[in-house]
């Protein structure tokens, strides 16, 4: 921290650990508040001191997220703050903040202040607002990425933990691959978006930027959850099934990087390391995508951002940013069949679009394919602006969910960004990726050199409980398993050890069994973590043979469980199946070399 009462950089742990120690909201947030300012491009307004004052008098310490600083992007509203659009002429003051707002500030969280964005929340770049264009937090020369610029600046500075977005085309996630930061994109109607001026209602999510996966995860367990005066909130789907141990990523055959090298050595590096953890990445033809995705901007959709601000379109289109004019203008040129014909062909493209989905855990994309400067970008508004929705702007149209991760630094020491895209409902499935990945590829908080917070992670079972990590013969569907179910042990989820493992395959064994060797050096190896009740452990690790034993297994996010090991003296004549990622992988090539 610059100054010792002004935290930066700190996650919500932080910031809870703080509050623990003795530390009060109303020690901190004034000093902070008094830092910031409107002078910087990524905040439109601020919270008065007396009015942060009142709300630090209200907050309850038991509170979830109890005196945490938050920032929101100015087309939601806030109680208090006006909401502008970065239109300064459209501007109003609310009765009441968004229900996700609310949501927030009923845990305990504070609004700090309302954050810049690309006007009415149309563009992917950052530049479109009469408050300035919002710089990456990195270079002053590159864009932020858009329309949630404010927002990942102030995360991205440290300034505050989190910051909501907005996301109709991929603007919770362009920014935050842009500036090093998490971008959790939920399925559309998970988080209500009442209290959010629309940009094309039927699209729009309210989007989470954190510095981490488990902030933004926790953030997004406060906003969820069915509104039922919102026509556009949905009650959750069936929650997906646990992350496979050797999960199926589709990636695009064909790539345009616009000439940004950088950009594509980054994804590369990315995927290779990916490959390491194990995860299968196959090649797919991305272009029913894309097809779909040119329906979002140059089909009729751009006329529900005409009705979003109609009145403004009609009685006073000077007040709107010519760029962002220019682009709503369109609408004026589509019909009501125009419409239906785009509708008709959304669903023959999102039928394509499933169908590529067969066999697949979820897509692994680049969060945009380049990142320019500004200077680029006044050159070129639409055409520069176009290219940074290559690979989001598909995915609200065909209801789908999505979060944007950082993906190592550039050659150039600006941000690289990765996407994982899944289907509706699998909020789960992408935190736990997300997890996996933070742990096997860490990145620095924001713009700081500060790790993000590791620790000893042990996994919590249930009073009377013990938390047991398989990995062979015991696995779910394994000729060992029932050795688990019998004493009343529950599957708890599929996870991977850390890289310091390796996996042979014991010889003479029957059932065929592996043997996992801490090295020091290795890949993660699938396991399962099964919970099973304390009274019957004694009698299972009594069935274990030698030269098997049960130890402490290191986890891939770092946690620690109790799980199978082996000696290291049964390995030497055994075959080193450490490349395969698992023993199912094994067992599958066991079976097809028999065959």
């Amino acid at each position: 921290m610059s100054n010792s009462t002004v935290p930066q950089f700190w996650t919500l742990q932080d910031w809870a650990n703080s509050y623990r120690a003795g530390a009060r909201p109303q020690d901190l947030l004034p000093d902070l508040l008094s830092r910031l300012s409107t002078d910087d491009p990524a905040w439109i307004s601020l919270i008065s001191a007396d009015a942060l004052t009142a709300r630090l008098q209200a907050l309850d310490p038991s509170a979830p997220l109890y005196g945490i600083p938050f920032a929101v992007k100015d087309n939601i509203d806030a109680a208090g703050l006006p909401t502008s659009c970065a239109c300064p002429d459209f501007a109003y003051l609310p009765d009441a903040s968004a229900l996700a707002v609310a949501k927030l500030e009923a845990a305990g969280a504070v609004v700090i202040g309302k954050t810049n964005l690309d006007q009415f929340a149309t563009g992917l770049v950052g530049t479109r607002s009469p408050y300035g264009a919002v710089p990456n937090a990195f270079s002053a020369d590159h864009v932020s990425g858009g329309s949630s610029s404010g927002s990942a600046s102030v995360v991205a500075r440290g300034l505050v933990p989190f910051a909501l977005g907005t996301d109709t085309a991929g603007s919770g996630r362009v920014p935050a691959g842009h500036n090093n930061l998490v971008g959790l994109k939920p399925t559309r109607g998970l988080v209500s978006t009442r209290g959010l001026v629309p940009a094309c209602r039927t699209l729009d999510c309210i989007t989470v930027l954190a510095l981490s996966v488990d902030d933004a995860a926790s953030v997004l367990a406060q906003m969820q959850g069915y509104d039922a005066t919102d026509a556009y909130s949905r009650k959750a789907g069936a929650p997906p099934t646990a992350w496979p141990a050797r999960p199926v990523l589709g990636i695009p055959a064909q790539t345009n990087w616009f000439g940004d090298r950088a950009a594509e050595a980054a994804y590369q590096a990315a995927l290779s390391r990916l490959t390491s953890l194990g995860v299968d990445l196959r090649m797919i033809d991305f272009q029913p995508l894309w097809d779909v995705a040119a329906l979002l901007y140059d089909g009729p959709w751009v006329a529900e951002r005409y009705a979003a601000i109609e009145a403004v379109m009609r009685d006073r289109p000077d007040i709107v940013h010519p760029v962002v004019r220019s682009i709503i203008e369109k609408a004026r040129t589509f019909t009501a069949a125009d419409g239906f014909k785009a509708e008709y062909r959304r669903m023959d493209l999102a039928r394509r679009a499933e169908d590529l989905m067969t066999g697949l855990d979820g897509l692994l994309v680049p969060t945009a394919p380049t990142l320019p400067t500004l200077e680029e970008v006044m050159a070129d508004p639409v055409g520069v602006n176009s290219r940074m929705g290559l690979y989001t702007n598909f995915v609200n149209l065909l209801d789908w969910s999505a979060i944007a991760l950082p993906g190592g630094m550039r050659e150039d020491g600006l941000p690289a960004g990765i996407t994982l895209i899944a289907p509706a409902w699998n909020e789960a499935r992408l935190i736990e990726f997300g997890r996996l990945w933070q742990a096997a590829s860490p990145w620095k908080r924001g713009t700081s050199n500060l790790a993000l917070p590791q620790g000893e992670r042990v996994v919590d079972g249930r009073h009377g409980h013990v938390t047991l990590a398989v990995v062979g013969a015991h696995l779910s569907g394994m000729p060992l398993n029932g050795q688990l179910t019998e004493r009343g042990a529950v599957l708890l989820e599929s996870t991977l050890t850390s890289a310091a493992y390796r996996l042979y395959a014991l010889p003479g064994t029957t059932p065929p069994k592996p043997g996992l060797l801490r090295t020091g050096e290795g890949m993660p190896i699938a396991v399962e973590l099964w919970d099973m009740p304390v009274a019957h452990y004694g009698s299972f690790v009594a069935l274990i043979p030698p030269p098997l034993g049960i130890g402490t297994l290191e986890l891939v996010d770092g946690r620690h469980v109790q799980g199978f090991l082996c000696e290291a003296w049964a390995t030497r004549d055994a075959a080193d199946i450490t490349s395969l990622g698992g023993w199912r992988a094994y067992m599958r090539l066991r079976a097809q070399n028999a065959a």
